[in-house]
């Protein structure tokens, strides 16, 4: 079966569930794959009707996934990469909903001339040729509601297109009976209109849960379907993307997009990797160069070597974390899961009370069943079901247009409860790149020796002194022995003698720090004697005054937690004013930092970015990262910000704020809907065609009124807004 290795014996496959529907499908599935032996996860997510399951190798065959579900009543098959599922199924839905359309309106029609009087010859004439129009109707365009309902009772259980095929048959069943027993009325426009409407409020959805997600859709087509590899005899091949693999040389032409993660190891070009980092500036690559699934080459052809599959790339991951932001279990999905699986034995219970309470006391067999049909239908926990997820998917659409990726849709819910907002430094408010100022005042030898060690080194500083002498270095000597302390910096040897580049306190007694304001200071020694010194400055990230002071506004406690030196942190603190903060921090400090706040009774959102900040980014409520972070700290955080500024923070938190706000209001939707609709049904007010109205119309009120997040947000213009690029970045 294919699956995605994880890393330490764990993998991943991904499975298509169509018949799920509601969030008792999701439990049921779910539950099906859990106790599946070396299945360690297993999320459904109802918005594009997959499930996703993380499982550990054995020496045997991999656990049987679609046998599983198959045993529950669901048939799943793997996600095809050639066809757009979500178009096949709203071909077929488009048809079935024209089918009883037009089946529907012209019994209406011959149902015109019944209501009015026609002689009985006439009537049950008109009668017949409604039958014969409505047994297409209810066999074709009912089709999409009995498969799946003979699926879920052959496997023990029920889902919701159970009650739904009851009504519509119950209804047809009834008008038969009706029409050959001589009766003045059938209806049989009640069957088919009841089809009709439920096939409109199935379309709709369908419709508005492929608009909510659209960025996925987006970012999905930005992979090409093939990719054209240049076989070992020179040939070009166009490929299916699935079959493009490690080590597969790939020509991608001006204006094609890279189709897997790998190194240039033909020709030289720009690139637009604006998908990635959420900036539009293009960048120049070349021999060696790394690109990443989706970045848009704009001038000549290249030759990629692929580092991995198109399903392990950059590109990907970004897709599954979009859809993985509908999959967490925040305590408001929690809520409508255990009340979703009530449903089937309460509203089935209720129903047969119904038929028989309403036969007691009237003894009409015919008006007993229809009030029963319209409890069964109108009751349908779809709106309970959408409620949560589809927030979550239209905030994750939102915030990924707006450069912010969610990986958890859990995660909208705890941003949404922060009161204590705590910040990294270097590489969160500042950038890590620092540049070296008055280059030009360090001796010839020293910027010679600093050059060739620096290059030795991945440390920030090293690389901006790097930066700094590259391109007009005199010819590098050649240092033996090098060796790098962790904190301190760079040994090398060169014949006899020994440098050292690094801290000024560790190169060389004698060195006295200059640091000030914003500035680092770095020495070079020879045989413990200084012969230059290094100051570098740390730029503020675009829109960090502007957040803090925003932060501020709207009542959030801020700090500042960083392993840097005291003047640096302190020099920023002051920057940005920001009043609490700590300096010399260790991994373990900043966390000992957060659970004190936890104990507190403080609800943290940690920023930060290097593999330092991992344990703190976990440790915190919710956390966020740029996009410059390292892998675990991209890893270790909930939302990752795609740009270089910091002003998406803000649209993060807003953003989360209104998800909060639209899921209470959706479960407040779906309990008022229960609420009325249920009583009036028992009572006989609703017709299986009201019912049926109302039910779907429930759901889309739920997607609708999730759409709205998608508005534009006025409340935090007057805080960001307010400042000009200069002050933020003053």
């Amino acid at each position: 079966m294919a699956s995605r290795d994880l890393g330490g014996g764990l993998r991943q496959t991904t499975l298509s569930v169509p018949e799920m529907r509601c969030a008792a499908c999701i439990s049921k599935v779910e539950r099906a794959l859990a106790v599946l032996d070396g299945v360690e996860l297993a999320r459904a997510n109802l918005s594009v009707r997959r499930v996703t399951v993380n499982w550990r190798t054995g020496n045997g065959p991999p656990p049987d996934f679609i046998g599983s579900l198959l045993s529950v009543g669901y048939v799943a098959n793997l996600p095809s990469s050639g066809e757009d599922e979500q178009d096949i199924v709203l071909s077929h839905l488009v048809r079935a909903m024209a089918v009883a359309g037009f089946c529907s309106m012209n019994i209406m029609v011959l149902s015109v001339s019944v209501w009015s009087g026609a002689d009985p010859t006439t009537r049950q004439a008109f009668h017949a040729l409604s039958a014969a129009l409505a047994v297409p109707a209810v066999l074709y365009s009912g089709r999409t509601f009995y498969v799946s309902a003979a699926r879920a009772l052959a496997a023990g259980r029920t889902n919701m297109d159970v009650p739904v095929s009851a009504g519509i048959l119950l209804a047809f069943l009834l008008s038969l009976y009706d029409a050959y027993a001589g009766s003045d009325q059938a209806y049989f426009e009640a069957s088919t209109s009841l089809l009709f409407i439920l096939l409109v409020g199935r379309t709709l959805d369908h419709l508005m849960r492929r608009k909510a997600r659209s960025a996925v859709a987006a970012l999905a087509s930005l992979a090409p379907r093939t990719a054209n590899v240049l076989r070992p005899d020179g040939a070009i091949e166009p490929v299916p993307l699935a079959q493009v693999g490690p080590g597969m040389r790939v020509l991608v032409a001006s204006g094609d997009r890279v189709p897997a993660d790998g190194r240039v190891v033909e020709g030289s070009s720009e690139i637009d990797r604006s998908v990635l980092t959420g900036e539009s500036e293009s960048k120049k690559v070349g021999l060696g160069s790394e690109v990443r699934a989706g970045d848009l080459n704009l001038a000549n052809p290249l030759v990629v070597s692929a580092d991995v599959a198109p399903d392990d790339s950059a590109l990907a991951e970004m897709t599954r974390m979009l859809e993985a932001a509908e999959e967490g279990r925040a305590s408001y999905r929690r809520l409508a899961d255990r009340a979703a699986r009530l449903y089937a034995p309460v509203v089935h219970g209720l129903a047969a009370l119904t038929f028989l309470g309403w036969l007691i006391h009237t003894g009409d067999l015919h008006m007993s069943a229809s009030v029963a049909i319209s409890v069964l239908i109108i009751t349908c926990p779809c709106a309970l079901g959408l409620a949560v997820p589809i927030v979550h998917v239209v905030a994750a659409g939102k915030l990924f247009e707006r450069g912010v990726l969610a990986r958890d849709g859990s995660a909208f819910e705890r941003l949404a409860e922060i009161d204590t907002v705590v910040f990294d430094k270097t590489g969160t408010l500042t950038f890590v790149e620092a540049v070296l100022t008055a280059p030009e005042q360090v001796p010839g030898e020293g910027s010679v020796i600093a050059s060739a060690m620096a290059r030795r080194s991945k440390h920030p500083v090293s690389a901006a002194i790097a930066s700094a002498f590259a391109g007009h270095e005199r010819e590098l000597p050649h240092l033996q022995s090098t060796i790098e302390v962790h904190g301190k910096g760079i040994e090398a040897r060169s014949g006899t003698d020994v440098y050292r580049l690094g801290t000024p306190s560790w190169v060389s007694a004698e060195h006295k720090s200059h640091s000030q304001e914003t500035l680092s200071t770095a020495a070079l020694s020879k045989n413990g004697r200084t012969v230059a010194s290094f100051r570098l400055v740390e730029a503020l990230r675009p829109g960090a005054l502007a957040l803090v002071r925003w932060l501020k506004s709207r009542g959030f406690d801020i700090r500042l937690l960083s392993g840097d030196a005291a003047e640096p942190v302190r020099s920023t603190a002051a920057l940005l004013e920001i009043k609490d903060f700590s300096y010399g921090m260790v991994p373990a400090d900043k966390v000992a930092s957060i659970e004190k706040l936890r104990k507190q009774g403080r609800k943290v959102l940690m920023i930060g970015d290097g593999v330092n900040d991992a344990p703190a980014l976990k440790a915190a409520h919710v956390s966020m990262a740029p996009s410059s972070a390292s892998d675990i700290g991209r890893n270790a955080a909930d939302f990752v910000c795609l740009g270089g500024g910091l002003d998406t923070v803000a649209d993060a938190i807003d953003t989360a704020a209104r998800a909060s706000q639209l899921i209470r209001q959706n479960f407040g939707l779906a309990i008022l809907y229960n609420a009325v609709s249920l009583p009036m049904a028992l009572m006989g007010q609703v017709t299986p065609l009201a019912a049926a109205f109302a039910m779907s119309s429930s759901s889309m009120l739920v997607v609708a009124n999730a759409l709205r997040l998608r508005w534009p947000s006025k409340r935090r213009h007057g805080a960001l807004g307010s400042l000009t690029a200069a002050e933020a970045n003053r």
